[in-house]
């Protein structure tokens, strides 16, 4: 048996390892499946503007007036059955005539035969609509009646929740107020490819990139240069797995060169931890996080916290380091992350006996044998709200994280590992894509229960209200927790636990 191998190559920037091609092969994709889910968005899900009507009969002086009053560029008139709409177009063209504004009614330079789209449509019909026929704005329809004016500015208002757009807002950020005005976008996506339907994974790649790239700019923006070339800033737990939606908290730590000193360290540390919760990225409840010296430590400070965890008495030991497992560097020196991985690869090396005492925290959680009885009739009042973590995510990630542990597997995310473990013959193929099945399922409900959670004002957590879903989301919730039971059961024999 061997240890973790490093995630990082030798001497390389901030990633998970993968070639560049390979990165750009897998965000190329995960870029395409986004745009194609939003343009095939729905026109009533963009901002639609509610419309100026004015009478056919008004003067244009009186159009002017009112346009300005409204703070619009178009109205909609009436006249008679007709309905059509008036632009600043139309009112340079009627301007061009001679005549006194005053003297010259709204209809005669008024389109009775506009576009339009039906509410229902695709966001791509309607950006097709206004290319090919050159207008900057259609009426929108519900049935027979007008509920509203897309324009050209509220459409790529709408589209600038593209995750290539509020990245490019990330990039050209000057200040830690324009990096946390891209962040509050982030949310707002995560919605609309949840309504289109986008599956969780994507979802979860797609705010982890987006994420990283947060971290990355705010930490460029703060940290003076020195202190980012002899640095490690590294994001862990869900976070370091891209397996984290919704921002329930912050795992991340710095990684110091030995040797190098900064006056004012922690005055950086504490302005980037205050920065992301200012970003809505609560604080972990655990401390961990840049700001607290357990995670801002010198590379060897790192290894004797790592040989604590592995052979020390310290209860926290185990979690900590099961955090760590799975970190991924974000800005600096990854070379520093890396040597402590390697360190940690040495340090079990022979050490057989630790993967079954790691293994054993998956049992911390293990109230779940009473709820279970009751899951099938959903009664009473202890069946109302479930912890989704404490019963599927945690079991699964950790077991599955303590065999690539065993078996010296370099992926980071969960879905990689169980691949990993299928294709090397240590987990049955047809048992991984079960288990894999079941993770997904289990972050679609919390995702789902995260927004409800949301539009309610109440923060997100890891709970979910049974009363809340339906019967094949009931359905596939039971399925999913079985697998992860029958999981928590091959993990006992594998290890030769005692109990879970």
């Amino acid at each position: 048996m061997t240890g973790i191998t490093d995630h990082m190559p030798k001497g390389g920037s901030a990633g998970q390892g993968r070639s560049p091609s390979s990165e750009n092969r897998l965000g190329d994709t995960r870029d395409q499946r986004e745009f194609v889910s939003l343009m095939a968005s729905r026109v009533g899900d963009a901002h639609l503007r509610e419309p100026l009507y004015l009478d056919g009969a008004t003067d244009l002086v009186a159009t002017c007036r009112a346009l300005s009053q409204a703070g619009v560029a178009d109205a909609l008139v009436r006249d008679g059955d007709r309905l059509g709409i008036f632009t600043t177009t139309s009112l340079r063209d009627a301007l061009l005539q001679g005549r006194a504004p005053e003297q010259i009614a709204v209809r005669e330079f008024t389109s009775f035969s506009p576009w339009s789209v039906s509410a229902g449509d695709e966001v791509f019909d309607a950006m097709m609509l206004m290319l090919q026929h050159r207008i900057h704005r259609v009426l929108v329809r519900q049935d027979d009646r007008i509920i509203g004016i897309l324009s050209q500015l509220d459409l790529m208002g709408f589209l600038a929740n593209h995750s290539h757009l509020i990245g490019v807002g990330i990039a050209h950020a000057t200040t830690v107020d324009q990096i946390g005005q891209a962040a509050a976008q982030v949310e707002a996506l995560i919605r609309t490819l949840h309504d289109d339907g986008v599956r969780v994974e994507i979802i979860a790649d797609t705010v982890g990139a987006l994420n990283r790239q947060i971290f990355r700019r705010l930490w460029d923006l703060l940290a003076p240069q020195d202190l980012r070339e002899n640095s490690c800033l590294i994001v862990m737990g869900s976070e370091g797995r891209s397996e984290q939606v919704i921002r329930t908290d912050q795992d991340n730590a710095l990684i110091l060169r030995d040797g190098f000193d900064f006056p004012g360290l922690a005055d950086v540390t504490q302005a980037f931890t205050d920065a992301l919760i200012g970003f809505g990225y609560p604080p972990c409840p655990g401390g961990i996080m840049v700001s607290r010296p357990l995670w801002c430590q010198p590379l060897q400070g790192f290894r004797d916290s790592l040989r604590d965890w592995v052979h020390g008495g310290d209860a926290e030991g185990p979690m900590n380091l099961a955090i760590f497992l799975d970190a991924d560097a974000v800005a600096g020196d990854a070379t520093l992350l890396a040597d402590a991985q390697s360190y940690l690869r040495r340090l079990l090396t022979g050490s057989d006996a630790f993967y079954a005492h790691f293994a054993r925290a998956i049992a911390q959680f293990g109230t779940e044998g009473r709820w279970w009885s009751r899951l099938p009739g959903m009664r009473g009042r202890d069946a109302a709200e479930v912890d989704v973590k404490k019963l599927g995510i945690f079991p699964l990630v950790h077991g599955v994280r303590t065999l690539a542990l065993q078996y010296g597997i370099r992926d980071l995310g969960t879905a990689d590992r169980l691949k990993a473990l299928a294709a090397g013959g240590h987990l049955d193929g047809d048992f991984a894509r079960d288990l894999l099945a079941a993770l997904h399922c289990v972050m679609a409900l919390k995702l789902s229960s995260n927004l409800r959670q949301i539009a309610e004002g109440r923060a997100p957590d890891n709970t979910i209200r049974l009363a809340e879903l339906g019967t094949i989301e009931r359905q596939s919730f039971r399925d999913s927790l079985t697998i992860v039971r029958r999981f928590k059961e091959w993990i006992a024999r594998h290890y030769r636990l005692d109990t879970l």
